[in-house]
């Protein structure tokens, strides 16, 4: 399998170029070349097997000759290894049509550590393999950092330096990231929101000669190995729900649209998904651009479902690139008019491929409030109010799919505010993390300036 950038300036990279590049020299993300797909007979031999040989099947086509199947084997059961249920991504019933899938078993409580638990071996195979060392930047809303600093902070070859928005996210989501005591972690918050952080991580990897020098590697959604491990979720629950002899349709509460974007992924190796839902806040740049062609930034309001709050969906880009039939000058020329002015406006043709098989739906505040509250009383059960966007907007989708599968991201406990407001019952966290709320924290607050933050990580990771 080969991969080419979204920007037409850099084509022909392995597996494991881009695994440790994450973002394309000129600005891109990575995408397959092609998209490889499973038989209906492939993948209804997959039913009723262990998750580690769902993922083995759904990644090996994209990885090609960087690792065997059973290397890859060894390295997935390691990852679910880190997870608490037997299942690692289970199923759960709501109701008569809407299922939850449960992404918050793993070691920082939220879908994050699906993808990171897989990518930080990967990174280190490759790493082991090249004798090098990488520095990690990467840029949190709240859960990829503490995902990330948990599946990294053990290696050896890395240097990790998380930028999250100061005072952005929940005390839980910090803490987790700001109490792990390792020579090679470093948290930075930043005097700005999301977007900032976000903005940041692309002028450092585009900022070629700091690049170099420092070996950057990203692991933020923009990596592809991010993408590629999270479609595992959806083979499973589409399987376990009857798949491929049945069409499942999604609801994702999304903002970065990598989540999605997996989804989307799913459905071109073959898995029948009727319809992918996208679930935003009042943030909600992506539901305006499905349901009016025109992306357009604003500004971030900050929510009681953090993660979402951004304005600047990364991944989009990649969606973008097969909506215009893969034409990465066309692509270039949005993205150059979002740097320049802030927004543009999608050809008609491509807002009518994205709405075949996409949909869209907003909540707010008050919204999500009531629907934690509303699942509580009817079943008993504590969502968090990301979850709690996804059902929310799930419930509100007419269709008629069998099923309506709604990815719950986190677990409650990480916003135990906005739970107990809704519901009154404090949600608490599992005995693993409890020990985080009275640790110490070590975190630096930054400016949102280029170079203060540059100098930071130049005079504190090891490979300068």
């Amino acid at each position: 399998m080969r991969y080419l950038s979204t920007r037409g300036g850099d084509a022909d990279r392995s597996f494991q170029d881009v695994l440790l590049a994450g973002l394309a020299a000129d600005g891109g993300l990575y995408v397959p070349a092609r998209w490889p797909a499973l038989s209906a007979a492939d993948w209804r031999a997959l039913r009723n097997q262990p998750w580690a040989e769902v993922a083995v099947a759904v990644m090996h086509p994209f990885i090609g000759d960087f690792l065997t199947e059973a290397e890859l084997l060894a390295v997935v059961e390691a990852a679910a290894g880190a997870f608490d249920h037997a299942a690692t991504t289970p199923l759960s019933q709501l109701d008569d049509n809407l299922w939850l899938l449960e992404l918050f078993h793993g070691p920082t409580l939220a879908f994050k550590d699906v993808a990171m638990q897989v990518l930080a071996r990967l990174m280190d195979i490759a790493l082991h393999r090249r004798d090098a060392r990488v520095t990690i930047i990467g840029a949190t809303s709240g859960d990829t950092g503490s995902a990330a600093i948990e599946a990294f902070r053990h290696s050896k070859r890395a240097d990790i330096f998380i930028l999250h928005p100061h005072e952005r996210v929940s005390a839980v989501q910090r803490k987790q990231m700001t109490t792990v005591d390792a020579p090679n972690v470093r948290n930075i918050a930043i005097e700005g929101d999301f977007d900032a952080c976000q903005a940041l991580v692309k002028r450092m990897f585009n900022d070629r000669p700091f690049r170099e020098r420092m070996n950057l590697a990203g692991v933020n959604s923009i990596n592809w190995a991010r993408i590629l491990a999270q479609v595992v979720y959806y083979a499973t629950s589409a399987l376990a729900l009857g798949a491929p002899d049945r069409a499942i349709a999604y609801t994702v509460p999304t903002g970065n649209f990598g989540d999605i974007f997996a989804g989307y992924v799913a459905r071109q190796m073959g898995l029948p998904i009727a319809r992918l839902v996208i679930a935003t806040n009042v943030n909600d740049i992506l539901h305006r651009a499905l349901e009016t062609g025109r992306y357009e930034t604003g500004e971030v309001i900050a929510t009681t479902s953090p993660s979402m709050d951004i304005q600047v969906s990364s991944n989009f880009e990649r969606l973008l690139f097969d909506a215009l039939d893969r034409d990465a000058a066309a692509l270039k020329g949005l993205m150059d008019n979002l740097a320049q002015s802030g927004g543009f406006t999608l050809p008609e043709a491509a807002v009518d491929w994205m709405r075949r098989l996409f949909a869209s739906g907003r909540t707010d505040e008050s919204a999500v409030l009531a629907e934690i509250r509303r699942t509580w009383e009817e079943t008993g059960r504590l969502i968090d109010p990301h979850t709690a966007v996804a059902t929310a907007v799930a419930r509100a989708q007419a269709g008629a799919e069998a099923a309506m599968v709604a990815l719950s991201t986190a677990h409650p406990a990480k916003f135990p505010d906005a739970v107990a407001r809704a519901t009154g019952h404090h949600p608490e966290l599992p005995d693993k993390v409890q020990h985080i709320m009275e640790a110490e924290e070590r975190f630096t607050v930054l400016p949102d300036d280029l170079a203060a933050v540059e100098a930071f990580i130049s005079a504190n990771a090891a490979i300068a």
